[in-house]
């Protein structure tokens, strides 16, 4: 193992057991003890280093190497420090005790997304030490809050200190991974594009009576269960997407299947068939947008019948729908019910997009192909959500990319997101590590 990927490894150790735990409070995250670690690694000659903190303890820091000509492309190396929260009971090993076990480091935030935060500091590291002058800027930014939708990161950061952050380019999550489809050498995903966050509240109505007599009663939570289940069980048409359309045709897959995943009357009668249910859930997700019923709260003493409850619902919305678009799908979904209920936007952004005929995708699927020999990228459509939309909002190009050895494959990758057992092996470092060593050098020399 060379030097550089014991730094990587080292460092990422640290930022898992540091336990940086977001749960959507205010008072959440404690990025500053991550960004503390990144600080003493990225400290020194070459680098020009600032903290953004609109949060007591919740600060962002940007590492910058200036670049030699104003005019020059800037490129920005984007992760972040926080990760969600993980059930012990249900890990194989300590999910904050970064440990090392047979070539894996395991802990929450492996590869969502300390994996990256870490070899991209330890990149810039190695380029300042090395006397590195790129013509455009190069810069490191370790945001906090991504995980609670950049309130406090960076939305914050573009909305109060654009300067500070604006770049051409930017690389963060989520990409990378070798898709089990098609034959031939791995498919590698680019991200380009991600869905629109609609986290929506649906408020239901009762009458409040006494536990003790439920005959005919209005039970606000009895509606609220029936809601649930409707929203569950709606499923809108299949959307086929640029974005998705480019994906399935840089596949190397049989033509009569390849017609189907872009027929979108065949489309959902194929992925209830694929066998990894991983790439089955990403697949429906890249081509629908969903509706997932995730809390629900009513209530407030055993005894009484409550008058109120509230579920909440994360909507994803494929591009080129809106909250207009989402409040009629749901309203659709509850029928009979949608006249009792109150519709609210709690969270609410639209999809975002890059294109991909840019400097920075020829560089990406060029140095891939490279380190992972003959492999293929095409474009992805990521059904979560990233800090990027809120760098394009700038006017960067924004791509999502890694790379991972064989030994993550991308079933297991796409459920330890915000999953169990979260691990990333150290060749997987050392080839992300590589990776971002040769892009920022072709755009930025």
């Amino acid at each position: 193992m060379s030097t550089i990927v014991d730094e990587v490894t080292d460092l990422l150790q640290h930022l898992i057991r540091n336990a940086c735990v977001n749960d959507g409070s205010r008072d959440s995250g404690h990025e500053a003890r991550n960004v503390d670690v990144l600080r003493g690694l990225l400290d020194g000659p070459g680098l020009d280093l600032e903290t953004y903190e609109p949060v007591p303890g919740r600060p962002s820091l940007v590492a910058r190497i200036a670049g030699s000509d104003p005019a020059a492309p800037s490129l920005m190396l984007m992760g972040h420090t926080d990760v969600v929260p993980a059930n012990p009971d249900r890990w194989r090993h300590d999910p904050f005790g970064g440990e090392l076990v047979d070539g894996f480091v395991w802990g929450r935030g492996a590869v969502d997304m300390f994996n990256l935060t870490a070899t991209m500091a330890v990149t810039v590291k190695e380029l300042a030490r090395t006397g590195f002058r790129p013509r455009g800027d190069l810069v490191y930014l370790a945001v906090a809050d991504e995980e609670a939708g950049g309130t406090h990161g960076a939305e914050w950061l573009v909305d109060h200190e654009p300067d500070a952050v604006r770049t051409d380019y930017v690389v963060t999550e989520f990409g990378g991974q070798r898709f089990p489809l098609g034959d031939g050498p791995p498919t590698l995903p680019i991200t380009v594009a991600e869905k629109g966050p609609h986290w929506t509240e649906i408020h239901v109505t009762g009458t409040p009576g006494h536990g003790s007599m439920p005959l005919r009663t209005d039970n606000a939570a009895v509606t609220a269960a029936e809601v649930v289940a409707r929203v569950a069980a709606y499923r809108p048409p299949a959307v086929l997407t640029e974005v998705w359309q480019g994906f399935v045709s840089g596949l190397a897959l049989p033509e009569e299947l390849r017609q189907m995943l872009l027929d979108p009357l065949q489309l959902d009668d194929v992925l209830e068939q694929l066998p990894d249910i991983g790439l089955a859930r990403f697949a429906h997700a890249c081509t629908h947008t969903t509706f997932s019923p995730n809390v629900v709260v009513s209530g407030t003493k055993v005894n009484v019948i409550p008058d109120r409850a509230t579920v909440q619902v994360d909507v994803r919305a494929l591009p080129g729908h809106d909250s207009n678009d989402i409040r009629a799908m749901l309203e659709e979904a509850l029928g009979d019910l949608a006249d009792r209920c109150e519709i609210v936007f709690a969270f609410d952004q639209v999809a975002s997009a890059s294109p991909t005929d840019t400097p920075l995708w020829d560089v990406l699927s060029q140095r891939a192909a490279e380190l992972v020999p003959g492999a293929n990228v095409v474009p992805f459509l990521l059904p979560g959500a990233t800090d990027s939309r809120y760098l394009r909002r700038l006017g960067a190009i924004c791509y999502g990319f890694g790379l991972y050895t064989e030994r993550i494959p991308f079933d297991d990758f796409a459920t330890m997101f915000h999953g169990d057992d979260e691990r990333i092996d150290v060749g997987s470092l050392d080839l992300t590590t590589q990776l971002w060593l040769r892009t920022v050098r072709d755009m930025l020399e």
